[in-house]
């Protein structure tokens, strides 16, 4: 398959015809990861960083076990582990990484705008595992996979992504991506936690829950980023579960087969309530192994292009 990315910094740089083509990379790959054997030899000999200067379950874990599934190498970096703790820069961190002639990076970072500053200073594959508020394009590509795992298609589909999507690199990139297939976007959220510039965003603005909620086809909801916000944007977490909570008796407003999805981690009674984050529509655990199948795909593109030298 035809690749002409070296990097993927968000979904914003990629074309109809790119994701398709993750898509099906993605899909050839999901069979592998039922297996008994879970391995195949694609990028034996090659080398993966795994560069989290952000805590991480369920990407970094993701992303190693999809490379090791390619039979590939895989170094993880820590901030805590790492020079940067000593205070060296993340240019000459990176530049050393790129001495080590690694085949990819996969870098989370607090600061928006760290994976393309990388990516301009290696000449390695970079992947954006979650840039500050930015972007986090595999979230949303494993989002829409998991969705087409039960739609043919998106093309009509309202989606609604419920939370805190003012510090929500997951809502951008989905914001981006999901319309790209023709589904339809409500944003809700408390005023505070909206960005200033969602009227930019390709998304119907909703602040309340209930009217988000008719007609919808799927609802995203996002954790609560308490570490990312200023004080005073919520009155307390009581109030705000009153109001934007996801429940069953709430989600009764929306289609009779609604899907629920949660790109973790979740606090449940807070952004959704417990019996439905385990409910038979929830999609929560399925987006988990979507990620690694997605995330293999990624590393294969990434990583055979570089090969070929296009």
């Amino acid at each position: 398959m035809n690749w002409s990315h070296k990097d993927l910094l968000d979904v914003s740089q990629l074309s109809r015809e790119d994701v398709d083509v993750v898509m099906r990379t993605a899909a050839s790959f999901r069979e592998i990861n039922t297996r008994p054997v879970k391995k195949v030899p694609t990028l034996k000999g090659k080398s993966v960083v795994l560069f989290f200067a952000e805590p991480s379950t369920r990407t970094k874990t993701s992303f190693d076990i999809a490379a090791k599934r390619l039979s590939a190498d895989t170094f993880g970096l820590a901030k805590s582990g790492s020079s940067l703790q000593k205070g060296e820069t993340l240019k000459d961190t990176v530049l050393t990484l790129q001495a080590m002639n690694p085949d990819a990076i996969v870098i989370r970072h607090p600061s928006s705008g760290a994976a393309d500053f990388v990516g301009k200073r290696v000449s390695c594959a970079v992947i954006n595992a979650g840039d500050g508020w930015h972007a986090h394009p595999t979230q949303a590509l494993l989002d829409l996979f998991t969705l087409h795992g039960v739609w043919n298609t998106l093309a009509g589909k309202t989606v609604v992504i419920l939370g805190d999507v003012a510090h929500s690199r997951v809502a951008r990139s989905n914001c981006r991506l999901l319309p790209m297939l023709g589904a339809r976007v409500r944003l809700c959220a408390p005023r505070t936690l909206l960005p200033k510039d969602a009227a930019a965003l390709d998304a119907e603005v909703f602040h309340d829950l209930d009217a988000a909620l008719v007609g919808a086809d799927a609802v995203m909801c996002l954790r609560l980023q308490l570490e990312r916000q200023e004080a005073g944007l919520l009155p307390d977490l009581r109030e705000y579960a009153r109001r934007f909570c996801l429940t069953t008796q709430r989600l009764s407003r929306a289609n009779p087969d609604v899907k629920v999805l949660h790109p973790g981690p979740i606090n449940r009674g807070v952004e959704i309530a417990s019996d439905l984050a385990d409910a038979g529509n929830s999609l929560i655990l399925d987006q988990v192994s979507s990620g690694v199948a997605v995330r293999m795909a990624i590393l294969y593109l990434h990583i055979t292009r570089k090969d070929k030298g296009e």
